[in-house]
This record gives C-alpha cells, sequence and structure tokens, in this order.
C-alpha cells in the first residue's frame, strides 16, 4: 500500500501486458453489486450508507479495519467473488500476459495463483507521504498496513522485487529490465505447486 505497485503495473500494461487491478474490481464492481450492499448493510447497519443507498467506502473501512473479525467477514464475503472475476478474465483472454495487482497476496496464500510474484519496496517516508496524498490520514495507513506482511518478508517471499524510491524514469527503467528478463527466462515458468 502506497509503494508503487499499480505505477508499475501501468508500465507493465504499456509494454504489453493486461492489467488485473483487484482494488479497482472490488471498488467498481463488487461493492457495488446488490447482493454485496444488502449483506453489508445487514451487518453493519444504515451507517456505511450514502444517501443513495450505495457503500461509503470511507465509513465502511473505518467499520473494518478497527475490528478484526469485522474484517474477516468482510473478506470472507468479497473475496470468492474476486477470485471468480479473476477467472472469467483469464478464461476470455488464455494467451495473454497478465500482470495482476493484489494487495494481499501472501497473506491470503495466493502465490500459487501467478507464475512469478514482483514486490514493489519503498521507503516508510515515501509510502506514508503517498498515502496521506491520496487523502488517507497516517493513522488509517497505520491500520491498513498493520493488517499486512512486513514489506521486508514480502519482498523475500518474491520473485522479483523493484525499488520506487527515485524518480519516475528509473522506475520504468527498472521496468524495463524486468521485462527483458522476464522475455529472456521464457517469461512463463510455473511455480511449484501451481
Amino acid at each position: 500500500m502506497g509503494c508503487g505497485k499499480s505505477s508499475v503495473a501501468k508500465l507493465l500494461e504499456q509494454r504489453g501486458y493486461r492489467r488485473l487491478d483487484s482494488d479497482d474490481i472490488v471498488r467498481v464492481d463488487l461493492l457495488c453489486r446488490p447482493e454485496v450492499v444488502a449483506a453489508v448493510r445487514g451487518r453493519f447497519g444504515e451507517g456505511v450508507l450514502e444517501d443513495e443507498g450505495r457503500l461509503h467506502r470511507g465509513r465502511l473501512a473505518a467499520r473494518v479495519f478497527a475490528d478484526e473479525v469485522e474484517r474477516q467477514w468482510l473478506e470472507n464475503l468479497v473475496h470468492p467473488l474476486l477470485y471468480a472475476v479473476w477467472r472469467e478474465r483469464l478464461a476470455a483472454e488464455p494467451g495473454s500476459k497478465w500482470v495482476f495487482e493484489v494487495p494481499l497476496l501472501f497473506e491470503k496464500a495466493l502465490e500459487n495463483w501467478f507464475d512469478f510474484i514482483v514486490c514493489v519496496t519503498t521507503t516508510p517516508a515515501q509510502q506514508y507521504a503517498r498515502l496521506e496524498a491520496r487523502g488517507i490520514t497516517r493513522e488509517q495507513a497505520e491500520a491498513r498496513i498493520s493488517k499486512q506482511l512486513p514489506l521486508a518478508r514480502k519482498a523475500e517471499l518474491s520473485d522479483y522485487v523493484i525499488g520506487n524510491e527515485g524518480a519516475p524514469e528509473f522506475l520504468a527503467r527498472q521496468v524495463d529490465l524486468l521485462v527483458g528478463r522476464l522475455e529472456a527466462e521464457g517469461s512463463l515458468r510455473r511455480r511449484s505447486g501451481a
């Protein structure tokens, strides 16, 4: 969160990959589905709704990041729907090269879905500055980041690591190096157990 996975995914998209943003699917599709809105309203009440009856993501986030049981409940509701969307998109374009943005990949043991994993890192100061620029307070950011595996551990578990501490041009050069390496390695190597 705030490290630059979307920036890297967009750069990969510019280099011929099909991009799938899991957060965007949840935000634009899943949290708007009537059955999801009804389930969330039934669980949390009218206070998580906007005047128009849509979910107010900020209020919902405040509730679920303050209570582990509630966060797990929401993830158990939404994640199976997300995985179904993944399957649909992959089935629709089976020959495409894909890049998936997955915020909780290791936390949800999703490694075997993918041929390789890229972790994007940055400094804590830059991470919090980016999140604050998006309107997320430091307290909100800390609450969300605390639910994730430490960044250093994610980097250890990943196949490739891209550092996002410098200028955009430096990030683009790293992505170019990654694409070159993937092409040299045959691009798609299956992870064990996949």
